[in-house]
């Protein structure tokens, strides 16, 4: 297969930045308080907002949220969580760090979100929680998940990592279907603090022990005590964690956060000249988008077909060849090493085939028209070179 002239250079993602961003920075250096302090309240609360949720506690990451939301929720050693292996490990890590066993689920083929009927077999004496991910932002089958975690009296935390934005039968994620929803702000989501993660919930409670165990089960936070005009002194009466986010990033998210519609609003248009575009290739699925969900397109992941000329590898291969950056789909965590067994293999069929034929291509806020059109042209030239 011969290779051609790389004649542009387009990234997998760009985060987006603007003159918003850098004064909310400066305005937080000048102001002297640059940790967890008055401008992380305020995200939280406009965070909150957005989403449509009662409370909104911002962490270090989103995978410090999930284990935060975890440990809210109870689990402990000996649990049993289900969730997806198509995800970031982050999520099964999570699980381990509470101390439980993750349980892989598989999936839809077409969705990549977990199958209800899948989690229904996985159930077990041990099984305490379904670890939802929504994944590359498209809501899972939420309504038909929460009645199966109902019969069997289990707790459903999401992993909306990739989900700010997105919409289930016209409700946003977050506005809480379920017990807590996390977050991230990692430079390839849309919005974005450098790193960062938010947990979202209804229940008061929960919220006040997650941000007392963010912050080394302190019983007064920072900003109580040096706004007191009383001496206060704090306790730690049980162990905690460092997961706090900073002002600086809450301030770049709270101006990132005033961008989102704009955000959300370019990339479904890019993504639509994608799929209108690409559902032209008889060897190419175009993500699905089902009636009662809004994707974000926080990724733009297309799945080769079973008659494809090429191989997934082959094909990223092409395309960076051509200056077009690319990702597999999304990992497999039952084939990494902390969590391999050959059961999975026969037990996550279609997790398997998505994990192989699946590739992620570029789409970031500030990508053009004209960007997009030479990704579809490389894909042409690719095409042309294979049928031959």
């Amino acid at each position: 297969m011969s290779t051609a002239v790389t004649t542009k250079n387009i990234p997998i993602a760009r985060p987006s930045f603007s003159s918003q961003e850098e004064r909310a920075v400066v305005e937080v250096l000048r102001s002297g308080w640059v940790s967890q302090g008055p401008r992380v309240a305020e995200f939280e609360r406009r965070f909150a907002e957005y989403v449509g949720a009662a409370q909104g506690v911002a962490v270090s990451s989103c995978t410090t949220a999930l284990h935060l939301a975890l440990l809210a929720a109870g689990i402990k050693p000996g649990d049993e969580v289900l969730c997806p292996s198509l995800s970031f490990i982050a999520t099964a890590n999570s699980i381990a760090y509470a101390g439980a066993t993750p349980v892989f689920v598989d999936i839809d083929r077409f969705t990549y979100n977990m199958d209800p009927a899948s989690i229904e077999r996985s159930i077990t004496p041990r099984t305490r929680a379904i670890l939802v991910v929504h994944q590359i932002g498209l809501p899972s089958p939420l309504a038909e998940i929460c009645d199966v975690a109902s019969s069997h009296d289990l707790i459903v935390i999401e992993d909306a990592a990739c989900a700010i934005g997105s919409e289930y039968k016209g409700r946003r994620i977050g506005l809480p279907h379920t017990s807590m929803a996390c977050f991230s702000f990692h430079p390839r989501k849309i919005l974005t603090t450098g790193e960062g993660g938010m947990i979202t919930t209804a229940d008061d409670e929960l919220a006040a022990r997650l941000r007392k165990l963010r912050q080394h089960s302190m019983t007064v936070s920072d900003l109580a005590r040096h706004s007191s005009s009383q001496v206060v002194m704090e306790s730690y009466d049980e162990v905690g964690y460092n997961y706090r986010m900073t002002d600086l990033q809450a301030a770049i998210g709270l101006a990132q956060l005033e961008r989102l519609d704009e955000m959300l609003a370019g990339r479904r248009r890019l993504a639509s000249r994608y799929s209108k575009r690409l559902s032209q290739f008889e060897w190419l699925a175009p993500p699905l988008e089902s009636a009662d969900c809004h994707h974000n397109f926080q990724s733009y992941m297309v799945q080769l077909k079973s008659n494809a000329p090429i191989t997934r590898d082959r094909l990223m291969q092409e395309l960076l060849n051509r200056g077009v950056s690319t990702r597999r789909g999304v990992m497999a965590i039952h084939r990494e090493p902390p969590y391999r067994h050959e059961k999975w293999n026969n037990r996550l069929p279609q997790t398997n085939v998505v994990a192989d034929t699946t590739i992620i291509l570029p789409l970031f806020h500030t990508m053009t028209e004209e960007e997009v059109n030479y990704v579809i042209e490389c894909l042409d030239q690719i095409n042309i070179l294979v049928a031959n």
